[in-house]
């Protein structure tokens, strides 16, 4: 167990949607302001080793929450992109944390990363047993070798580097921009835009959608207590489809156009389901909020930021 307010920790990826969510669970562990450092994108490449070792000197702890990453479309429009950057930033921050012997490192992987054909609920041990949905293979793969970086250098180095598999986020501060965005904060934009909802697919794939209060939680109890080469589920015991989130949002929202499933487009990963008994057992995890609970505040946020 470390406890983290004795600590200095790098977060990269800190300004994001989830890096917020984790710097304030931090700040409620009673860390101060200044014992958090945020590498910036515009002013550290993380991609660069000479950049990242500066980023991570002197720190204690490093959560590795930075991504390229986006929703099915992105990662149609632009798979070399995707695949290219996160392995290169993956490889640097890891090494870069190798050379300043930082004490202990999470790694924020992706469910992404897990086959195709995984039996659900997915357990950690499927990782590898079989290629990631093709629609976003490129990204899953990329985060999949996260893993198998962490284990590599705890296994030659003896580096406390462990790994977190979290599943479908959500929630206030989401990525809305309908170009790059995941499936919720795409639907809640719409819901408020246009008078006709269109969906990818036919509403039948299901997804483990966790409130990121829950993710943000998960990564620090594993900055905690996780010191086991295994990587560890973060997601809920909740499965829904996407055709039951339309029908939620549609309620949240109050829309009263047309919804029309568009068959066209690809569904994505047919079935994703967590298991988290692992995370419960070994971090004490348990989700605090519903997947109802969590989309209410997610649309409520959506209303009071962006629409008035």
């Amino acid at each position: 167990m470390i406890d983290l307010r004795d600590k200095s920790i790098c977060l990269t990826g800190g300004a994001g949607f989830i890096g917020k969510h984790i710097q304030q669970g931090l700040l409620g562990r009673g860390l101060a302001p200044d014992q958090i450092r945020v590498p910036r994108s515009t002013q550290c490449d993380l991609t660069q080793l000479d950049q990242a070792r500066r980023a991570v000197q002197g720190c204690d702890v490093v959560i590795h929450a930075a991504a390229v990453v986006g929703g099915i479309h992105y990662n149609q429009a632009f798979p070399g992109e995707v695949f290219y950057k996160n392995m290169l930033l993956n490889l640097q921050v890891l090494e870069a944390c190798r050379l300043e012997k930082v004490e202990k490192v999470v790694c924020v992987s992706s469910a992404c990363a897990y086959p195709l054909k995984a039996p659900t609920p997915i357990h950690e041990d499927s990782l590898f047993e079989g290629e990631p949905e093709p629609t976003n293979a490129p990204y899953g793969n990329a985060k999949r070798m996260l893993v198998v970086q962490a284990q590599a250098y705890q296994a030659q180095y003896g580096m406390n580097c462990v790994s977190v598999i979290p599943f479908n986020a959500f929630g206030p501060g989401d990525n809305f921009d309908p170009k790059t965005s995941h499936v919720i904060p795409a639907l809640i934009r719409k819901c408020f835009e246009q008078d006709e909802l269109v969906v990818w697919g036919d509403g039948s794939p299901t997804r483990n959608f966790l409130y990121v209060e829950d993710f943000a939680e998960g990564i620090i109890l594993a900055a905690e207590k996780l010191d086991r080469p295994e990587p560890v589920n973060i997601g809920t015991r909740e499965e829904t489809s996407i055709r039951e989130l339309v029908d939620h949002l549609v309620r949240e929202t109050g829309f009263k156009g047309q919804v029309r499933f568009d068959t066209s487009k690809p569904n994505g990963q047919p079935r994703r389901s967590a298991d988290i008994s692992r995370a419960q057992e070994w971090l004490g995890f348990q989700p605090r909020y519903t997947f109802v609970e969590g989309l209410r505040k997610t649309v409520d946020w959506y209303r009071k930021a962006c629409l008035s």
